[in-house]
């Protein structure tokens, strides 16, 4: 196995650990209607704001289009994507946060929207229109990030919308106060990318030809930061 390819698979087994064995009750909760703390809740503002955002920017009316929620955790995304028209492909590394999704799925959805247990780079789960990959990429540095990209947009015809966790003088403050929360409220380490370094390597990448990064938004709520980018493919129009 090549270096590249050796800490892409160590950062995804300590990822899947984390989400399904050490914080899978504070996911849940952070992820449904349930009272929680001050930090969490701007965090769950936070990931409210960039779902809005990224759901944005696919087209309004999904019927007939087949979407990928890469990373989807407990579906909440995956779910409005279908209510659009979509077929939509959820996937997670993390069997408990599946099982959750899978409950939480409103009845009148069943049939065109499906969970699954993997990785969202398996080619197995076919071709798509779209691709969505909210907070998923920000625990991989720029090379695996950029990878990752170039996995799914093989996959995808139009577009891949995803977020990075930006490299700023805040985000690395909060990271350094997150070493202090007890270690299971930990989540794996995030990895703060330079936005114009990623740009270039996406650029010079050869899987990523014809493909270009259009929009980009930041969305900052208290101990969330976490930026939100748009890759248009070669197909879309």
């Amino acid at each position: 196995m090549d270096t590249t390819a050796a800490s892409y698979t160590a950062r995804r087994a300590e990822i899947e650990t984390y989400f399904d064995r050490t914080a899978v009750h504070a996911w849940e909760r952070l992820t449904s209607d349930a009272p929680v703390g001050r930090i969490r809740a701007t965090v769950r503002e936070g990931r409210d704001t960039m779902r809005t955002t990224l759901l944005s920017w696919l087209p309004e009316d999904l019927t007939g289009a087949r979407v990928l929620d890469a990373g989807c955790g407990t579906g909440a995304l995956a779910v409005e994507a279908a209510r659009r028209g979509a077929e939509v492909v959820a996937v997670d590394l993390s069997p408990t946060l599946i099982r959750l999704a899978s409950e939480r799925m409103p009845a009148d959805l069943r049939g065109r929207l499906s969970f699954h247990v993997g990785d969202m780079l398996d080619p197995a789960l076919g071709p798509f229109d779209h691709a969505v990959c909210m907070d998923s990429l920000i625990h991989y540095d720029t090379a695996d990030a950029v990878r990752m990209l170039a996995g799914l947009a093989a996959r995808a015809r139009a577009s891949v919308v995803f977020t990075l966790a930006p490299r700023t003088p805040a985000l690395a403050m909060m990271h350094g106060i997150g070493r202090l929360f007890p270690r299971g409220d930990r989540a794996p380490s995030i990895e703060p990318v330079s936005l114009d370094g990623f740009h270039r390597r996406a650029a010079a990448d050869a899987s990523l030809v014809g493909w270009h990064l259009a929009r980009t938004r930041r969305v900052s709520r208290g101990f969330y930061i976490s930026q939100a980018l748009e890759a248009v493919g070669p197909c879309a129009g």
